[in-house]
């Protein structure tokens, strides 16, 4: 790393720490206010970002990207409709900040208690979704930590748009303007000298390709908040209703196919498979989802036109391990409820799994032995998300057993410290 480098990478940590520090003065009405001008300066500046995203996604589609790629790099209005419900969602949250929970009077006399605090400078690795930059600065900007944006090169002209409009309304609020920065270069070293940077960063949130958080997690000197695949498995129990089974593999499949809490694994108990999997799997494939089947599911299959039943290919081991981000799906036809827990705990990634079934034994049985950061009964594995938890946008979700778990929220973005209030006691 040549020197200038060296000295882009200080300033930005220098700037971030000595922002949190005057963060902590802000007030609750400042930050929502905050929020709320960003919002409508989103709304008025939305043909710039725009034509800036128009920028990022000519470059890539010249760079050769895929489909899949270019959706996730995409603003349009959809999107900018979708931020701004994100920052009013979280307007309206409370702010964990300085929130004081469990103050107990000890049989000394003090009164022992925890408050809620923010952690301090955050740096966000991300790549090609422009709309992370919004969720991640709002979020930080709420729960009054300083924040680092690290987005990819292909979003670059998107990500300076919408930060330089964070900037602004920082400004008008008297909060410090380097609260929320971004990298404004695109060399690789830089990354990697920031995530060594103890010194001046708290946290480190990675969202990306595995082999981009496996890289982070690895090398950092810095504690990581991640989850390396998104294998999200649906099971449909004996005991399932058929139209709700039918649905939400429909909807965890097809309504995004390239999110980390999309459904890539499906499993059916053996009872119920006749019943369900021939009109299910001509559902998915006249939706343009490419099946990968066990031999069981392959029988069933070829009740089908010979058109549809000769393109489900036969699963390979590597396919159940496999996050497709894409119109893939692999099928396994289980034996019972607890073949499918064995199946998800050797398989799956400990993101979202859902079962669905009438039984509530059953489902309770799911809920306790599947060890995922969400566990989900008759609902889609598409719920797994911050806003549908009620908790705003999210920065991330975790599949970390320590600090956050699931969607990081505002509390996530929070820890806790000791408050202790006495009235003269000394220790005897």
């Amino acid at each position: 790393m040549n020197k200038d480098m060296k000295l882009l990478v200080k300033k930005l940590g220098v700037n971030a720490k000595n922002s949190f520090s005057q963060m902590l003065d802000a007030s609750t009405l400042q930050k929502n206010q905050a929020l709320s001008d960003l919002s409508e300066e989103i709304y008025k500046n939305s043909e710039r970002i725009i034509l800036a995203n128009e920028m990022d996604i000519l470059q890539a589609e010249r760079d050769g990207f895929d489909e899949a790629f270019i959706d996730r790099l995409t603003i349009d209005q959809k999107v900018i409709d979708s931020m701004r419900s994100g920052l009013s969602a979280l307007i309206n949250l409370p702010d964990p900040v300085g929130k004081i929970d469990d103050l107990r009077e000890q049989p000394s006399g003090i009164m022992v208690g925890s408050m809620r605090v923010p952690i301090g400078v955050v740096l966000i690795i991300y790549e090609s979704r422009p709309n992370v930059t919004i969720d991640a600065a709002a979020l930080c900007l709420k729960s009054g930590n300083a924040v680092i944006l690290r987005g990819g090169s292909e979003s670059l002209n998107s990500n300076t748009e919408l930060v330089k409009l964070c900037k602004k309304v920082l400004k008008k609020n008297a909060l410090p303007q380097n609260a929320i920065q971004i990298v404004p270069k695109t060399d690789r070293s830089i990354v990697g000298k920031l995530i060594e940077y103890s010194e001046m960063i708290d946290l480190i949130i990675p969202r990306g390709g595995k082999s981009l958080i496996e890289k982070i997690s690895k090398d950092a000197l810095i504690p990581v908040i991640k989850h390396l695949d998104g294998i999200c498995h649906v099971y449909i129990d004996d005991d399932a209703d058929l139209v709700k089974a039918t649905n939400i593999t429909l909807n965890s499949k097809t309504q995004r196919l390239a999110t980390c809490n999309t459904l890539e694994t499906l499993l059916i108990s053996e009872k119920i498979s006749k019943r369900i999997l021939p009109k299910l799997a001509l559902m998915l494939m006249k939706k343009n989802v490419e099946l990968r089947v066990c031999e069981k599911s392959k029988e069933i299959i070829k009740a089908l036109s010979f058109e549809y039943s000769s393109a489900a290919k036969i699963a390979t081991a590597r396919d159940w391990k496999t996050e497709y981000l894409s119109n893939i799906l692999s099928i396994k036809i289980v034996t019972n409820i607890e073949a499918a827990i064995k199946h998800i705990s050797k398989y799956g990634s400990q993101h979202t799994d859902s079962i669905i079934t009438e039984n509530h034994h059953k489902a309770m049985l799911f809920l306790r032995k599947v060890d995922s950061a969400s566990v989900m009964v008759n609902a889609s594995t598409r719920f797994a998300d911050g806003f549908q938890y009620g908790l705003g946008a999210e920065i991330g979700i975790s599949t970390n057993k320590l600090h956050a778990r699931g969607p990081v929220g505002l509390e996530g973005l929070t820890s806790v410290k000791w408050i202790v209030l006495g009235n003269g006691q000394i220790r005897v």
